[in-house]
């Protein structure tokens, strides 16, 4: 039983205004309804960000960056660019941008704004994800975009000058491209004067962003030009519980702690927080054993488990937002996917197990490791506000109150923590030579900077002095791709199997191509292996591909073989852009004919850093996709090679190897 040592009433952060889906989803144009447009008026001016309205404006109109903490609930995310619009900011012609750190929050709050302007989605207000574009140059006045993509954008236009105003959302998630664009949005505030910069948060370390935006150098206050604005949120009060001791074992204690909510507590679902797929489908399938057995008893209410986490197939993710009678109490047990990307309606009761998993990566051997790691006391009271939602809730945490206060007090950002290669190439290409001396919120390891440096050079990317090759690296840049993929893609003509490689490389922007049920496991793994071929994961993926072609996109043919139809449409669409930018660099569109050889060689031209050894004489034998390290290494998309294609297509990176001149060892034994 779980034993109680402290309850306060807390106002921590609830969940999101938007509701955001764990699926890449498609939003349906938003139709105006005159009878709905008071109540939707009448909606906005109840948001608690309203009466800071004329403050907000103020400050943006007498500072270049505004820092603005706005509690989850308040509607900061869909009501300030209205209010920018409707102050006119986006006269003339400009643009009024939002970045989000996810591309299903960029579409998710793009659609609740076009609906509350009574507008199309893609006209007055637009959005721009990865290998998605759903916006009108001319006439989108608001546009939602992820932060990767605004980066992007500076590619074209370095001082974004269609921008009057752009808002980075979420800004405590710290992710790549987050960090990117702020270093990048100094530079560019420094030759753009009138540009304005809203950086808003839930949970944001105000004073950290002032100090790193405000260009004042004089000393005088009065010269500042970042300035800072709190606004409460719409939260109810959410009680916090810990245990008395620390649990053994939090899955069950789980299990335990929902049993405990169900038998004593009065209306309200549950959400219960995991790391992993496994210890969901673990809970899971526990508590359905449980739910039976209770059934069988006689209790009055009924228990609906649910599963959530990234990997599950759209179908069953759908399940968690639908509503259940009166009669039943649903519980989701979900991965930190709930913390802040979904909000699910009725939540009251959240059960936190203090733990997530994390990507870690490490520059000296190039793997990138899913760690289970403490959560920081930022996301503990993230948690703890999901249940703060519609009525006043309660959260119990499954550690002590000491052990909470021991937690770091944000996440670790993920500009340290991951593979470099990617940024600098995207800095390079805005003509930021010197990366090492690029200002950055929070510096990346000096050994990940030149691991990067090094992988770009071996790539053909970057010549010996460190400065970007034309045409290589510049068109590298261009694809939306890690450079790996970029530079097999561009390779693709010269080994005749371009129609081939731009369909692998569409798959592999895939997960989870292949479903497994729970209950039909043995059924799926026999039509999974009717794709698979002895060359390896790359050309069982071409497979998938074709069949899916052969039989007219069907969803039913998808169905009777465990395929995510979703999954293949969207590689449909990725591979249509992919294989126009191939056209815009000219790369000859070639087929292989049906000899593996030459497309197994391209994927080797573009992942030769990528190669492992797995046989006793010490050849190289298999290039990957990744190696992920979680309680044992496994590696993504492998595919057989001949050791001496290696050398071949890469005798400069290997000589290194040999040598042990790299730094990143990547020719260790995996």
């Amino acid at each position: 039983n779980l034993s109680v040592s402290v309850v306060s009433g807390s106002d921590g952060p609830g969940v999101s205004e938007e509701r955001e889906l764990s699926t890449e989803t498609t939003s349906s144009p938003v139709i105006y309804n005159p009878h709905t447009s008071m109540s939707i008026e009448k909606q906005r001016q109840k948001l608690p960000v309203f009466k800071h309205r004329n403050h907000i404006l103020y400050l943006v109109e007498s500072y270049q960056t505004v820092v603005i903490v706005g509690e989850t609930g308040c509607g900061k995310s869909t009501q300030i660019p209205q209010y920018l619009l409707e102050a006119g900011w986006a006269a003339e012609g400009k643009v009024i941008g939002v970045t989000q750190p996810r591309r299903v929050a960029a579409i998710s709050v793009a659609s609740r704004v076009a609906e509350e302007r009574g507008a199309l989605l893609g006209h007055e207000v637009g959005y721009t994800i990865r290998f998605d574009d759903c916006s009108d140059p001319h006439a989108t006045r608001i546009k939602f975009l992820t932060d990767g993509m605004l980066v992007r954008e500076m590619m074209a236009d370095p001082l974004l000058k269609k921008y009057s105003v752009l808002m980075l959302d979420e800004a405590h998630e710290r992710t790549l491209y987050t960090d990117i664009a702020i270093g990048l949005l100094k530079k560019i505030q420094k030759k753009r004067r009138d540009l304005r910069l809203i950086v808003a948060s839930a949970t944001l370390d105000a004073k950290k962003f002032q100090e790193f935006f405000n260009l004042n150098e004089s000393g005088d206050p009065a010269k500042d030009t970042c300035g800072i604005l709190t606004v409460e949120g719409r939260t109810f009060p959410v009680d916090v519980f810990y245990t008395v001791s620390p649990v053994p074992d939090y899955v069950k204690a789980t299990v335990e702690t929902v049993l405990k909510i169900h038998e004593t507590e009065d209306d309200g679902d549950v959400l219960a927080f995991l790391t992993g797929q496994e210890e969901v489908e673990k809970v899971v399938s526990m508590l359905v054993e449980q739910a039976r057995a209770l059934s069988r008893y006689g209790m009055k209410k009924h228990l609906r488990v649910l599963p959530m986490y990234a990997g599950l197939p759209y179908a069953e993710q759908m399940k968690v937002f639908e509503r259940v009678p009166p009669t039943v109490r649903k519980v989701i047990v979900a991965t930190n996917i709930a913390e802040t990307s979904i909000t699910i309606n009725g939540t009251v009761f959240v059960i936190d197990c203090a733990f997530v998993k994390m990507r870690a990566y490490n520059p000296r051997t190039a793997i990138e490791s899913l760690v289970v790691t403490p959560i920081s006391k930022a996301a503990a009271n993230q948690r703890a506000g999901r249940g703060g939602r519609n009525r006043p809730g309660k959260c119990f945490r499954l550690y002590t109150e000491e052990d909470f206060e021991k937690l770091p007090p944000s996440t670790v950002p993920e500009m340290q923590r991951t593979n470099l290669a990617p940024v600098i190439l995207q800095l390079k290409a805005l003509g930021i030579d010197n990366v090492l001396r690029f200002n950055f919120l929070s510096p990346p390891p000096a050994q990940s900077m030149v691991q990067a440096l090094e992988l770009l050079y071996a790539l053909g990317g970057l010549d010996q002095y460190g400065r970007l090759t034309d045409p290589m690296g510049v068109r590298m840049a261009e694809f939306p791709l890690s450079p790996m993929f970029a530079k097999m893609l561009l390779e693709s003509g010269n080994f005749g199997c371009s129609k081939e490689i731009v369909t692998i490389a569409a798959m592999m922007q895939i997960q989870n191509i292949f479903v497994v049920p729970a209950n039909q496991k043995k059924a799926a793994a026999r039509e999974h292996r009717k794709f698979a071929v002895a060359e390896g994961d790359h050309l069982t993926m071409l497979n998938v591909y074709e069949a899916f072609i052969k039989h007219q996109k069907s969803s039913q043919w998808c169905q009777d073989h465990f395929l995510n139809y979703k999954g293949l449409l969207r590689a449909v669409t990725v591979r249509e852009q992919l294989r126009r930018l191939m056209n815009k660099f000219k790369v000859p569109r070639t087929s292989s004919e049906g000899d593996p050889d030459v497309i197994l060689k391209c994927i080797v031209s573009g992942f030769f850093a990528n190669a492992a050894r797995l046989h006793h004489s010490g050849s190289y034998r298999v290039v990957y996709n990744e190696v992920v390290q979680t309680s044992k290494y496994f590696m993504r998309d492998v595919t057989a090679v001949e050791s001496s294609w290696l050398v071949e297509l890469a005798p400069h990176f290997y000589k290194q190897a040999k040598h042990g001149s790299l730094s990143s060892k990547r020719s260790k034994v995996i």
